[in-house]
């Protein structure tokens, strides 16, 4: 079940396009045949041509195949498609509203792809574009207004560095020493459908900026303390390696990224390329899935860590102490040495 759920999971939640389609050099694309239309693997080979030749007036009949086929009923394997759509429609902005328009009639519970593509898509009139299409879209209505009202995030949000809460966060927690009243911006967490979603935009267009996405996750790779985090790191890391293997437009995106890059990016970006360099993916397939495997099985590197600390004796330091230096607040008063019984209870909230 583990082993199952690591595999979805790591790499793409969905089988349509993260790595099975494995970025081919894009063939001639039209408009779609009637004979493609019949099944997915015929839409995905017009989908994976389509940066060759684009096509935008094919999309609309693409989008009403794969409702029939009932391609968007897994709404987490379905990410690529979703950025499929938003690419072409942010490639033809003076196009999307008529391209939007004949999308019409799919299954009334697949109108969250169309939502989501439209506010994915980065156009300047976005909003303008769903608020025109709410009425024909009445049960999405309230997904349609989080977006309209900021409550739900778009690729602009991502949060390409969240912070795992360390030892001294749950202390200050713990002991209500954090406003935890205080609004936070909105952010789109990272996990594998976002990486789905940019693949099917680059799909859609061929262009850096979604690689470009793509690449300021790996730093996650090396994310120690949350699995979510580790495991999205590590698809990412995985596909752009696997992908550029056969895509070498993207294998010069890549190099070129690399002189770019900050530190942290780097290092995990040098060996993307020396993997799609030497096609060394099985290797770095096997090491992505022991490291999620570890941080399943043994914990975060700061419960570990922690865990550690418990065994420095009862009484030899109190979560007061802990915070006090931590704030610089000694004046806080706290007893630095307090019963054995407190401090098993502050350690045991901490290491779970």
């Amino acid at each position: 079940m583990i082993a199952e759920y690591l595999r979805r999971a790591a790499f793409g939640l969905i089988a349509v396009l993260a790595f099975a389609l494995a970025l081919v050099a894009p063939a001639a694309a039209a408009h779609p045949p009637n004979a493609a239309l019949t099944s997915t693997d015929g839409i995905l080979t017009w989908i994976n041509g389509y940066r060759g030749r684009p096509d935008p007036e094919g999309l609309p009949s693409v989008v009403q195949a794969l409702s029939r086929l009932q391609a968007f009923r897994d709404a987490g394997s379905a990410g690529a498609y979703v950025g499929f759509i938003a690419g072409v429609l942010g490639a033809n902005p003076k196009r999307a509203d008529r391209l939007i328009d004949k999308m019409f009639p799919i299954d009334a519970a697949d109108h969250w792809v169309l939502v989501r593509a439209i506010a994915y898509s980065g156009l300047p009139n976005w909003k303008d574009l769903l608020s025109r299409f709410a009425e024909r879209m009445p049960m999405r209505r309230a997904m349609i207004d989080k977006y309209l009202n900021g409550e739900l995030p778009t690729l602009d949000q991502i949060d390409y560095a969240p912070k795992t809460p360390g030892m001294m966060d749950k202390v200050r927690v713990a002991l209500q020493l954090t406003d935890t009243t205080q609004e936070k911006p909105l952010t789109m967490a990272p996990n594998p459908e976002l990486i789905d979603v940019l693949w099917g935009m680059y799909l859609a267009t061929g262009t850096y900026t979604p690689i470009g996405r793509i690449i300021k996750l790996l730093p996650l790779a090396g994310d120690k303390d949350n699995v979510d985090n580790l495991t999205t790191g590590s698809a990412a890391k995985f596909t752009l390696a696997n992908n550029a293997v056969r895509d070498l437009n993207l294998l010069t995106m890549l190099k070129w990224a690399d002189k770019h890059a900050p530190k942290e990016t780097k290092a995990v970006l040098d060996d993307v390329i020396e993997t799609a360099d030497t096609v060394d993916t099985v290797r770095m397939r096997k090491e992505s899935l022991a490291a999620i495997d570890e941080l399943k099985q043994k914990g975060p590197n700061s419960k570990r860590e922690l865990t550690g600390w418990s065994q420095i004796g009862q009484g030899a330091l109190s979560m007061g102490c802990v915070v006090a230096a931590a704030t610089g607040q000694i004046e806080l008063g706290i007893p630095c040495v307090i019963g054995g019984a407190a401090y098993s209870a502050g350690m045991q909230y901490m290491t779970h």
